[in-house]
């Protein structure tokens, strides 16, 4: 069943575009990761979100993230309350709305994005 490990962290001050151009230029090598995204949630703050094959992928890529990890913990800032410089919570999948929502028609323009919006 198909998992997803989302790891919140807080960038220091001045250090956004290192950490920026440090994920787009190294691709983690870890067996099971389906696909990953790195999303900004406030000044400062990210959620890296990692989709896995199964939550036991994910299990046992837990050393390997925790290596990638130290490669850059130090452009991370401490979260505080005990934290340490992440946030990780991580789950099997329990609905999937792409299930769920019809397949638009290719070439009827429903599978571009309206005006204004982005993907």
């Amino acid at each position: 069943m198909t998992a997803f490990n989302v790891v919140r962290v807080r960038v220091k001050s001045g250090r956004e575009g290192v950490f920026i151009e440090f994920h787009r230029s190294i691709a983690p090598d870890l067996a099971g990761l389906r696909h990953g995204v790195v999303i900004k949630t406030g000044e400062r703050s990210c959620c890296a979100i990692g989709e896995w094959g199964s939550m036991d992928a994910l299990v046992a890529a837990r050393p390997a993230r925790t290596s990638y990890l130290d490669r850059f913990r130090d452009m991370l800032e401490d979260l505080g309350s005990g934290l340490g410089v992440t946030d990780p919570v991580s789950g099997e999948v329990i609905l999937d709305t792409a299930e769920l929502m019809p397949i638009p028609p290719m070439g009827t323009g429903a599978d571009k994005p309206r005006a204004g919006r982005s993907l």
